[in-house]
């Protein structure tokens, strides 16, 4: 089984890891890049819930100035799991929704006068902070990261993969499937993929690589890699 991963690196370790335990081959195709985009001095103390959308914004962000016991609401496990490593204690995980996530911060706040903090990239494909302040809620949005796509392939790495094309390939966000899109495009490997099977985060994402023939589609949350590969 010869699996493609194409998360940045420090997300992508751990499962690299476990495929190759299992016995998988394991290529590794960063589609985007994470660029920090600097931000002013927090006052910690104006906040009293901070949201995250995804690790990028932990990891961009100047956090010795929050306080680690508010309420942290996280997107997703893998987000919640950098944010505990980072001191915050009161998290609390959607599963990888973000739709989830408003339900979530809804159910768990005393008062809609706390004010809360919201991290994330500058492209997202869900406004969560339009859709909580219209329920009355009090939100900043914090932008400290940007999304750069990948353009170019390593010819070596372009030459190993036409040798040996992916029986499986993760893609997590719509950024991704459109560097994804592009690279094949530029590439001329549009009659590659039909053996291959493809793994999307939502709907919107896998609809960005429907012009592609696959052999399968599946949805998936992060965290659910493993268990996908029962499902082949």
């Amino acid at each position: 089984m010869h699996v493609l991963l194409t998360r940045p690196l420090e997300d992508s370790i751990e499962l690299i890891k476990k495929f190759k335990d299992k016995g998988f081959t394991v290529s590794h195709l960063p589609l985007i890049k994470i660029d920090k985009i600097s931000h002013p001095k927090l006052n910690g103390s104006e906040y009293n819930n901070v949201v995250f959308t995804s690790s990028n914004a932990i990891r961009n962000l100047d956090i010795k100035h929050l306080d680690k016991k508010i309420l942290c609401f996280c997107v997703g496990d893998a987000t919640e799991k950098t944010a505990k490593q980072k001191g915050f204690h009161n998290t609390f995980s959607a599963g990888g929704n973000v739709r989830s996530l408003k339900e979530l911060i809804l159910q768990n706040l005393e008062k809609k006068t706390e004010k809360i903090l919201y991290i994330s990239g500058e492209l997202v494909s869900y406004d969560l902070d339009k859709d909580l302040i219209k329920e009355g809620l009090n939100v900043q949005r914090l932008i400290n990261y940007s999304v750069s796509h990948t353009k170019e392939l390593n010819p070596d790495f372009l030459n190993e993969l036409k040798k040996k094309i992916p029986d499986i390939i993760y893609i997590y966000s719509q950024n991704s499937a459109e560097s994804f899109l592009n690279l094949i495009k530029k590439y001329k490997l549009h009659d590659y993929w039909m053996k291959t099977n493809l793994m999307c985060i939502g709907e919107k994402t896998s609809s960005v690589l429907n012009e592609i023939k696959w052999k399968k589609i599946f949805l998936f949350n992060p965290g659910e890699e493993e268990f996908l590969l029962y499902k082949i």
